[in-house]
């Protein structure tokens, strides 16, 4: 019999209609194995398993009554430490942020899940305000790889990414403001989506401004459809925030056939140009998996979108984002800050407000050339990420001569700048046995198309590998 903890959020939906199992035991389940898990990857800052196991049991009723509360009641979801979650502190990564309440309020996306009956297994890790693209803080130490915990989980949203591929929890609420979503998922082997900038509200409005998106992240497209079915309702407290979304996302996967894409018009880029310098492992997997859309009947040519890489004009808004954050510390509390934190946030406060408008002028530019090409192309695909996880407790991987985690992310942080959704998906591993991503990126609002050509690899068998041994 296939474990609880092996189970998507939509067959646990469905076990729980047909009175298969209850929620209250699909959260002993997936709180048993966070806590198996915890010492080999440290995914979780926080359980909170008397909450939990009370929200399991109020779910539990209302299916026994047929009468849930909404799309994903009783569903174990784990929220990043990042997002405001009522009952306990927000600690986002930092020493600095006291752990003294009221923590009365839940962001809008933790507000819709629980308002859907989602049950809520605790807090996961996150790099300090999730400014890396690795998992590793001074308060929480390093989040590692679920294929090897010798390797970074990847970041910002790490920890979240650690708990979806063990089995702690079918979802997780992920952040993304330079690929902090998709970089990670890449390297654990799971799915997960950048809405349209947007999409999916957010308060506190985030100090990196609308570069800052807030995502889901999941065993599979389908899960990911369903739970941005929840978190995309409006949130008043939002001022940048979209209107409700335009009918189902469950509904625009197409079914389970993989004709999805059938027609649709697919640029595949393996290097952005020339410009990336990807591992051969990972342009073979990339590769196969864009042979595989073909075969769907989508209609794929290799096309480049028109742009340089954008690195220095996004390290001035990332930059000035983190320095904006830091502000408001006093020396001491400086000198408790993670050290390459400290060192960006010092070169942030160093940029004239004409610098910070120089890269909005850049960040323009770029929409302007991406929306063109989505004239032609329904969706671009690229690998995530150059290469698979390297070394844990690294920011850059040892002897690559970057300096900064940017300089190995080059395929996510553009289309934080353009605002659109891109996603990502497992498509093979290399000789290691480390996941290999590919991403889907859409035009703006096209949500709907980037999770349908992902689920079409699903449905065909192309998405997807075997989960990691267990730890």
């Amino acid at each position: 019999m296939t474990e609880l903890t092996e189970l998507t959020a939509v067959r646990l939906v469905e076990g729980y209609r047909k009175g298969e199992f209850s929620p209250v035991d699909a959260v002993r389940a997936a709180l048993r194995r966070a806590e198996e898990i915890q010492p080999a990857v440290n995914a979780f800052v926080r359980l909170d398993e008397e909450a939990a196991l009370a929200q399991a049991r109020e779910s539990a009723e209302r299916w026994r009554r047929g009468e849930p509360a909404g799309l994903v009641d009783g569903v174990p979801v784990s929220v990043k430490d990042i997002l405001l979650m009522r009952g306990g502190p927000t600690l986002r990564g930092s020493r600095t942020v006291p752990a003294t309440g009221p923590w009365d309020e839940d962001a809008p996306s933790v507000a819709r899940l629980r308002e859907h009956g989602a049950v809520f297994l605790g807090r996961t890790t996150t790099p300090e305000f999730g400014w890396k693209g690795v998992t590793d803080s001074p308060l929480s130490g390093i989040t590692r790889n679920p294929y090897d915990p010798s390797r970074t989980a990847g970041g910002s949203s790490g920890g979240s990414a650690a708990a979806v591929a063990l089995g702690a929890g079918p979802l997780s609420l992920g952040t993304d403001g330079g690929g902090s979503v998709r970089i990670p998922a890449a390297f654990c082997g799971i799915f997960a989506l950048k809405p349209t900038y947007g999409r999916v509200p957010l308060y506190p409005a985030s100090a990196f401004g609308t570069l800052a998106h807030v995502g889901p992240m999941t065993r599979d497209a389908a899960d990911a459809a369903l739970m941005m079915d929840v978190i995309t309702g409006p949130d008043t407290r939002d001022w940048s925030g979209l209107g409700p979304a335009d009918g189902s996302y469950v509904d625009a996967l197409g079914g389970d056939s993989g004709g999805g894409v059938r027609g649709l018009r697919v640029a595949y880029s393996p290097s952005l140009g020339g410009q990336v310098a990807v591992r051969p492992s990972v342009a073979a997997a990339v590769r196969r998996a864009v042979e595989g859309l073909a075969s769907l009947g989508a209609y794929v040519e290799e096309a480049d979108p028109d742009f340089t890489d954008p690195v220095e004009a996004f390290q001035v808004l990332w930059f000035s984002g983190a320095a904006r954050v830091t502000q408001r510390l006093g020396p001491d509390q400086r000198e408790l800050l993670d050290p390459g934190l400290r060192e960006i946030c010092d070169l942030g406060g160093r940029y004239s407000a004409l610098d910070y408008l120089a890269a909005v002028d850049v960040r323009m530019e770029l929409g302007r050339r991406m929306g063109r090409f989505h004239d032609t192309y329904d969706v671009l695909v690229t690998p995530t990420m150059p290469i698979t996880a390297f070394e844990a407790g690294a920011e850059v991987p040892r002897g690559s001569g970057h300096r900064r985690w940017t300089g190995w992310t080059p395929f996510t942080y553009p289309f934080n700048m353009t605002q659109q959704p891109a996603a990502t998906v497992p498509v093979g591993v290399d000789a290691e046995g480390l996941p290999v991503g590919l991403q889907i990126v859409g035009a703006r609002h096209a949500d709907g198309v980037v999770l349908r050509t992902a689920h079409a690899l699903y449905a065909a068998g192309v998405g997807g590998i075997a989960p990691p041994a267990r730890l």
